[in-house]
C-alpha cells in the first residue's frame, strides 16, 4: 500500500438506505462501508434485496458503487465515492445447501455471519444458554467460504462457537461489529482470551458504536471509548482493530423488532434493549453519523495513538484485511 494513502473504512453499517446517508458517509470520506443486505431472509427474498441495491447504485452512481475486492476501495478513494460491500447478519440465504455458498459469492456476498444470536445450523449465537460450538454443517461451510472467499464473521456467536471457527478456518475471519467485555459486559462484546485468539490469526475486530454496546449507552464518552480502544491495542496489537460503526440511521423501529425476532418468535423478544426501551437507541452526540470519524481522530490521536496506528484504526487496516479475501 502507498504510505501516503489513507483510507477511511466503516466496516459494518445497517442504516434506511437513501442519498442522504450515501451523502453523509461521502462528507465523512468513506471509501468503504460494509453494508448488511440479510437478517433473516432466505435465499429467494434475497434475490429483493439485491434488486433495491441494484436500484440504489442506478440512481445514487455519483456517490456509491458495488465493491468486490481492496481494489474497488482503492477506485473510490480515486474516484471520491464509496464503494458498497454486501454482508449477511445471519446464515439463512444458504438454507441447508453448502452450494448456495458459491452463488452468493457471485452476488457480491463478501462477509457472512454464522449466527444470528440464536443457534442456527452452523453454529450457536450469543443468546443461547448453551454452546455446542460450530457443527458438522458448519465445518463444511467456513472450509467453502474460504474456498470461494466470503469472510467469515463472529458478531453475534457464542465465545466456543467464535473458537472453532478461528480454529476450523484457514483464513482470518472477522467479528465485525462488537466491544470487548473488560469495558461493558454486553452479551455482544467479546471477552480478552477471544479477542487475543482472534488476533493471533491475524483476524480483525471492528469496534462498534451502538450504545448497547457502549459503556454509558448513549452517554458514553468519546474519551471512554477511545481508551478502550488503546487498552483493546494492548491485547491484540493495533493492526488487528478498526471500525464496524453498526449504524442503524434513519431506520423505524419496526426493523429492529423483526433484526431480534425475525418469524422464529411469536412472543416478543427485546433482544439487546427492554419492555421499557424497545426501539433503536440514540446515538452518542460525537457520534451521530459516519461523520463522528472525524471527532474518532481526534480522540485517538488524544490518548495516544499516533497518526499511522490512527490511519489504520480508522481504514488501513480493514483495507489491508480486503486484500486478503480472495
Amino acid at each position: 500500500m502507498n504510505k501516503s494513502i489513507n483510507y477511511r473504512i466503516d466496516n459494518l453499517q445497517y442504516c434506511n438506505w437513501s442519498r442522504e446517508i450515501f451523502k453523509i458517509n461521502r462528507e465523512a470520506g468513506l471509501d468503504a462501508v460494509h453494508v448488511t443486505i440479510v437478517y433473516h431472509e432466505d435465499y429467494n427474498e434475497l434475490q429483493k434485496v439485491i434488486k433495491s441495491w441494484d436500484n440504489h447504485f442506478e440512481k445514487n452512481s455519483d456517490l456509491i458503487f458495488l465493491g468486490k475486492d481492496y481494489k474497488d476501495i482503492e477506485k473510490a478513494k480515486n474516484k471520491n465515492k464509496t464503494a458498497i460491500f454486501f454482508g449477511f447478519q445471519n446464515c439463512s440465504p444458504i438454507e441447508d445447501d453448502i452450494s448456495l455458498i458459491e452463488k452468493i459469492h457471485q452476488q457480491n456476498c463478501r462477509f457472512m455471519q454464522l449466527t444470528y444470536n440464536n443457534q442456527s445450523l452452523l453454529a450457536t449465537g450469543c443468546y443461547e444458554k448453551m454452546d455446542s460450538g460450530v457443527t458438522n454443517f458448519g465445518r463444511e461451510v467456513i472450509k467453502e467460504m474460504n474456498r470461494v472467499g466470503i469472510v467469515i464473521d463472529m458478531s453475534h456467536s457464542a465465545e466456543q462457537s467464535t473458537l472453532d471457527a478461528i480454529e476450523i478456518s484457514e483464513k482470518p475471519i472477522a467479528i465485525t461489529h462488537a466491544n470487548p467485555l473488560f469495558w461493558y459486559a454486553a452479551k455482544r462484546n467479546k471477552s480478552n482470551d477471544l479477542l487475543k485468539a482472534l488476533s493471533n490469526s491475524d483476524g480483525m475486530l471492528g469496534l462498534s458504536l451502538y450504545p448497547h454496546h457502549l459503556k454509558g449507552g448513549t452517554n458514553c464518552t468519546l474519551e471512554s471509548f477511545c481508551e478502550m480502544t488503546a487498552k483493546t491495542s494492548e491485547i491484540m496489537g493495533v493492526k488487528n482493530i478498526g471500525i464496524g460503526t453498526d449504524l442503524c440511521l434513519n431506520q423505524p423501529d419496526s426493523v429492529v423488532e423483526w433484526m431480534r425476532n425475525g418469524t422464529w418468535t411469536k412472543a416478543k423478544n427485546y433482544g439487546e434493549g427492554s419492555k421499557g426501551k424497545p426501539g433503536f437507541p440514540n446515538q452518542p452526540d460525537w457520534f451521530l453519523d459516519a461523520r463522528g470519524f472525524k471527532n474518532l481522530e481526534i480522540g485517538l490521536k488524544k490518548v495516544g495513538f499516533n497518526k499511522d496506528e490512527v490511519n489504520g484504526i480508522l481504514g488501513n487496516n480493514w483495507y489491508n484485511f480486503y486484500k486478503g479475501i480472495n
